[in-house]
């Protein structure tokens, strides 16, 4: 639950203990922009401000399944200024996310990241409940491909956000938000699972 602000606060507290850090982040969107309605801190801008205050490791920064509505032609060009990497949703259709995160392992290496998931990064088949959902997104086998592929990394948080329930009254948002929370606490290290 919360929205995608509540990452800010946490990055600024974990970069001030490690330092800057590597980020895998699944969205919809790369919440890269500068303002709305003459806020500088809002949803859609929190690496933004984060890459601003150096709180990120910005080469080792990977956003996953991005697509969806946009204000500029070229939506991804502050990230890739910033040195982020940019999986667009295009690029996970119909197939497995193994080999996209042997690649992400290689990239984050032994230092310090995070893992930030937002739920409209799925599709919205799958997770309804959200304030910004956006068509063509990944499954949840996909996610859990992302989850479980940083499993040996130097994880040290990592949040699900967005999950507006009263949005789905199946109640299948909060499930599968849930589930990947459960998720990413066993891939914490030190975790043992079977």
């Amino acid at each position: 639950g919360g929205d995608h602000t509540i990452t800010y606060p946490i990055l600024q507290a974990l970069a001030a203990k490690h330092g800057p850090l590597g980020l895998v982040h699944v969205d919809a969107h790369t919440d890269t922009g500068d303002g709305a309605l003459g806020e500088k801190i809002y949803h859609g801008s929190t690496f933004r401000r984060c890459a601003e205050e150096g709180l990120l490791d910005c080469g080792r920064v990977v956003q996953i399944g991005i697509r969806g509505s946009s204000y500029d032609p070229d939506p991804d060009k502050y990230c890739r200024e910033q040195g982020f990497r940019v999986v667009l949703v295009e690029e996970c259709w119909m197939k497995s996310l193994e080999p996209l995160m042997r690649e992400v392992r290689a990239q984050m290496g032994n230092k310090p990241m995070y893992i930030s998931f937002d739920i409209d990064g799925l599709d919205p088949a799958y997770a309804p409940g959200t304030g910004t959902p956006e068509i063509a997104g990944l499954t949840p086998v996909q996610a859990l491909e992302i989850i479980r592929g940083c499993k040996g990394l130097n994880i040290v948080g990592c949040d699900l956000v967005e999950v507006a329930p009263m949005y789905d009254v199946s109640g299948n948002t909060a499930l599968l938000g849930a589930n990947l929370l459960f998720e990413m606490l066993c891939v914490l290290p030190g975790v043992k699972t079977l």
